[in-house]
């Protein structure tokens, strides 16, 4: 449902100011149109500092300080699909990725992702390319450096449900 009072929000706070980094977590759209918001990380100052988001019938987007690129990767299988963006502040150049190939280059209600997500994974690196392969095809796992996914590391609020999931095995 469309809320703005139900999500997760990891427990733990980075502790230094990041230079790079790739975020990687598996996704399922719901009914939709678009996907929302499935990610959002705030810094002091800067609340859309990294922003995943998808809006009605547009393309997914990336905000990173409020410049947004538009990502191509849909959603619209009702699969379950594996997602990585990386960055670095150095030259600006970010990446996504879905399923392991590459394609360079205060809550709102309007924005609330609706669907399943897991194992959201956060680096303070940029993964290789051949990390992230092995990963979207699960031939092996990386745990997050700043934040990684797991029961103990995630809040749930307003509601939300949790149910056991391996992407490797569904």
């Amino acid at each position: 449902m469309k809320t703005n009072y139900m999500y997760a929000r990891m427990k733990r706070s980075p502790l230094n100011e990041i230079f790079a980094l790739t975020i990687c977590l598996w996704l399922k759209a719901g009914a939709g149109p678009g996907l929302g918001t499935p990610f959002s990380y705030a810094v002091p100052g800067q609340a859309n500092e990294l922003v995943l988001i998808e809006w009605g019938s547009n393309q997914m987007e990336l905000l990173i300080s409020d410049k947004a690129v538009t990502l191509p990767i849909t959603m619209t299988d009702g699969k379950w699909h594996h997602v990585c963006v990386t960055w670095t502040t150095r030259d600006g150049v970010w990446e996504a990725y879905q399923d392991g190939d590459t394609m360079g280059g205060r809550f709102d209600v309007t924005q609330s992702f609706m669907g399943e997500l897991s194992d959201l994974q956060f680096w303070s690196r940029v993964l290789t390319a051949n990390e992230i392969y092995s990963q979207a095809t699960c031939g092996g796992r990386l745990i997050g450096d700043v934040m990684s996914w797991s029961e103990e590391s995630v809040a749930l609020h307003g509601g939300l449900t949790e149910v056991p999931f391996d992407p490797c095995h569904h």
